[in-house]
């Protein structure tokens, strides 16, 4: 696909460009109305194809829980082995969409890996993620940066209160989420490994006050993300912390979003979810 069509729909979901303005510029690509419309399918996500591991599934226990965060109730999704046991956590951040069928399905992914998987609600304080994306990411334009992330954090105290919680604590988020994740790595240093996919750098004053073990995915076609990763990478050497770094070359963002058409890359996902996994299993278990 023309790599204008991926780079408007791009800034469609992370600007404020309105859709009304997004199928305007996409039928000028596309050259005409019917072409963009017939298009769009391709580039939205598909939620049907969100199920990779079922609700039911025997091997896990998943539960909707809440927690009390900083301005309100945060809900959230679970996902575990069924066995009891304490397991390492892993906190999976959502996209600018919210919590949505993918994140729950990645949580459960997770949970098959052998962990205890949280995924907040960003939007639980606005009533919670709406089926509508373009309502959500509304929604998401009204949230504090400060307090989102002291909701995030207050996840980490209520999985204290678990008795299958084994203490170590991790997160994994995408896009948006990727962005948070590697504030949680500043603001948390309880946190032992974070891992960002093609998620927002912090600023590089903020580096030092990292503690975890720092795993970025970036896409190797992802111009937008990928233009602060000199200066982050620059502050991670300087300030000795542990990290590693892997761009996927021809990848686009959200590459690892398996309801996406156009922009999931299965090799490149697999490969990033292998690397990640190995990581926690040895840094939380």
């Amino acid at each position: 696909m023309d790599q204008r069509i991926i780079n408007l729909f791009d800034e469609y979901t992370h600007k404020p460009l309105t859709r009304e303005d997004f199928l305007q510029k996409l039928a000028k690509l596309t050259g005409g109305t019917a072409a963009a419309l017939a298009l769009l399918p391709l580039l939205e996500v598909n939620y049907a194809n969100a199920a990779t591991i079922l609700q039911n599934d025997e091997r896990l226990m998943t539960e909707r829980i809440s927690y009390q965060g900083e301005e309100g109730e945060m809900k959230a999704y679970i996902a575990r082995p069924k066995q009891d046991a304490k397991y390492g956590a892993v906190m999976i951040i959502h996209e600018n969409r919210g919590l949505n069928p993918h994140i729950e399905d990645v949580t459960r992914r997770m949970a098959v890996e052998g962990f205890l998987a949280i995924a907040p609600d960003a939007l639980s304080i606005q009533g919670g993620t709406p089926t509508d994306a373009d309502k959500a990411r509304e929604m998401f334009t009204k949230l504090d940066a400060v307090k989102n992330i002291k909701n995030f954090s207050k996840a980490f105290d209520y999985l204290k209160t678990r008795k299958d919680c084994n203490g170590k604590f991790a997160c994994m988020g995408f896009c948006w989420g990727g962005g948070l994740a590697n504030q949680m790595a500043v603001h948390l240093p309880e946190l032992k490994v974070a891992i960002p996919f093609y998620g927002r750098q912090p600023e590089a004053a903020d580096v030092p006050k990292i503690k975890a073990f720092v795993q970025l995915h970036y896409a190797g076609t992802d111009e937008r993300i990928n233009a602060g990763i000199a200066a982050y990478e620059e502050a991670l050497k300087l300030n000795k912390i542990r990290y590693e770094l892997f761009t996927y070359e021809g990848a686009q963002h959200a590459f690892h979003n398996d309801t996406a058409p156009t922009r999931y890359n299965e090799a490149a996902a697999k490969l990033a979810w292998s690397r990640a996994t190995d990581l926690l299993k040895k840094e939380l278990k």
